[in-house]
């Protein structure tokens, strides 16, 4: 049986380990930072870690996935990361199961990150193997290396790469370091977040650079860390933007530049962790038209947000409020990735519309017809009444021959630009001018004639999302499992 290691054997070591740390740190005059103060924690850290973990004791095991690989794969994209907290929000997720947040990576990241350090992130060593059981990803050990021990526990755990900070060493210890990761077979996140590390990174041939866009010393982050620095890399490394990434738009700003992102805490932060998934890769999506169970999964699975309901009596794909009750009762029970409702009306009366939204949980509704600002207005006051938080959304027809838009009322949370038709209603499989010079389009979604074929072109106008119909179905209201999968993997950027 090993040995367990005492401090007081590590104590020389463990105090160079803390001095070499500091003297090659690359720091602003400033006298404290974040940086400063969690590496000067590390020899304490690792004392502590190899009790747990006695150094003779470890078996480093080979990495047998390539996170390189893994990045380099066509619309790979996202390393999602497992974290409890961070010094710049403190706890981000109370309920924090990493198994449970793993089984939802799975479906959407290249790699995961799985937070160790646990002064100031709640990380632990132990999540790795919980993690590594869960997924076929590739798994970077997120932490402060500053030490060969680290690796080992790292490749010990059952990691597959680990993380190196310029800021914090110098070209030599990186290299050390860099080293004994080799011999495990771990691929290397070299992060940067200034030039001069770059140029380092760049020197010292790091084939994974990690651009942070937050600064360690203060904790802002400005995504045009990114912009500056990214293009000065050659295409035979992999490029991942990292921290401060929020939204799809964001995604779609920095993407003709990287290969990937780094992204944790927008999505712990949230109450459900697939719907957020969604939002970021995928945008704020709906499949409108929806009249069955199986096109509502499907519609999920594939990265929608929104599952719209038609409650207008002329259209095709028209749902009575039982039926839509029926609907939405039946999937929310079979447990699937959550969606968000939202009914679709013409000149409903506002008490129908109430009605609507709180028998079937709507996040909003969406008026297709010539509402009114004293009508909306009305709707409003009786949502509120009523204690609900449904949003009101405005279709507004755009003519695809003339490209004239119809008036855009005021008291509406969100608009939604579509072809015009004599029904007053969607569903016609017609496309506008997508180029016309539209008012709050990064606030608006796209409609009309949207299908596999046009989806990245449209994803490419800047609208807040995309509305799609009969572009995916076989049928007026039967929607098509392939034709919905088609078109949000032309989404995935």
């Amino acid at each position: 049986m090993a040995q367990v290691q005492q401090p007081d054997a590590h104590r020389s070591e463990d105090n160079q380990a803390s001095q070499d740390v500091r003297g090659s740190m690359q720091t602003s005059t400033a006298k404290a930072n974040v940086l400063t103060r969690i590496v000067d924690t590390k020899a304490a850290h690792i004392a502590a870690l190899k009790l747990r973990f006695p150094e003779d004791s470890l078996t480093p095991k080979i990495s047998d996935r390539s996170l390189f690989a893994a990045l380099k794969a066509p619309k790979a994209g996202y390393i999602l990361e497992c974290k409890k907290a961070s010094p710049s929000k403190g706890l981000i997720r109370k309920d924090f199961d990493v198994e449970a947040i793993a089984s939802i990576y799975t479906q959407y990241a290249a790699g995961i990150s799985v937070l160790t350090d646990e002064q100031f992130f709640q990380g632990d060593m132990d999540y790795i193997p919980k993690v590594r059981a869960k997924v076929s990803q590739p798994i970077l050990c997120k932490d402060f290396f500053v030490d060969e021990y680290q690796i080992k526990l790292a490749a010990h755990q059952g990691a597959d790469a680990i993380l190196l900070m310029l800021s914090v060493l110098d070209d030599e210890r990186y290299q050390q370091l860099a080293n004994e990761a080799a011999k495990y077979q771990l691929d290397v996140l070299t992060e940067v977040s200034n030039e001069e590390e770059l140029k380092r990174a760049i020197v010292l041939n790091a084939p994974i650079i990690g651009i942070n866009n937050r600064n360690l010393r203060d904790l802002s982050t400005d995504l045009a860390t990114t912009e500056a620095l990214a293009p000065h890399i050659g295409s035979d490394r992999v490029v991942i933007s990292e921290s401060g990434i929020y939204t799809n738009e964001q995604v779609r700003r920095l993407s003709p530049l990287v290969d990937g992102f780094l992204v944790g805490s927008s999505i712990m932060a949230e109450d459900d962790i697939d719907l957020a998934c969604r939002k970021l890769i995928f945008g704020h999506n709906k499949v409108c038209g929806l009249t069955r169970h199986e096109d509502i999964q499907a519609a999920a699975t594939a990265g929608a947000v929104y599952a719209g309901l038609i409650f207008a009596e002329k259209s095709p794909r028209a749902l009575t409020k039982d039926a839509a009750k029926q609907l939405v009762q039946q999937y929310l029970a079979a447990n699937l990735p959550a969606i968000e409702f939202v009914g679709v009306c013409v000149n409903s009366t506002p008490e129908f519309m109430v009605s609507i939204a709180q028998e079937c949980g709507l996040a909003a509704l969406q008026l297709h017809g010539s509402e009114t600002e004293l009508e909306i207005a009305e709707l409003s006051q009786l949502l509120q009444q009523a204690g609900l938080k449904t949003q009101i959304w405005k279709a507004v027809s755009v003519d695809a021959q003339s490209s004239e838009l119809d008036a855009m009322p005021r008291g509406v949370q969100r608009y939604l630009f579509d072809s015009k038709n004599d029904a007053g209603f969607g569903g016609t499989g017609q496309a506008f001018d997508w180029q016309l010079p539209i008012a709050h389009k990064a606030e608006a979604m796209l409609a009309g004639g949207l299908n596999a074929d046009n989806a990245a072109r449209a994803n490419a106008q800047g609208f807040y999302g995309l509305d799609f119909n009969s572009g995916l179905e076989t049928a007026p209201g039967i929607k098509s499992a392939e034709k919905i999968q088609a078109a949000f993997s032309q989404l995935r950027l």
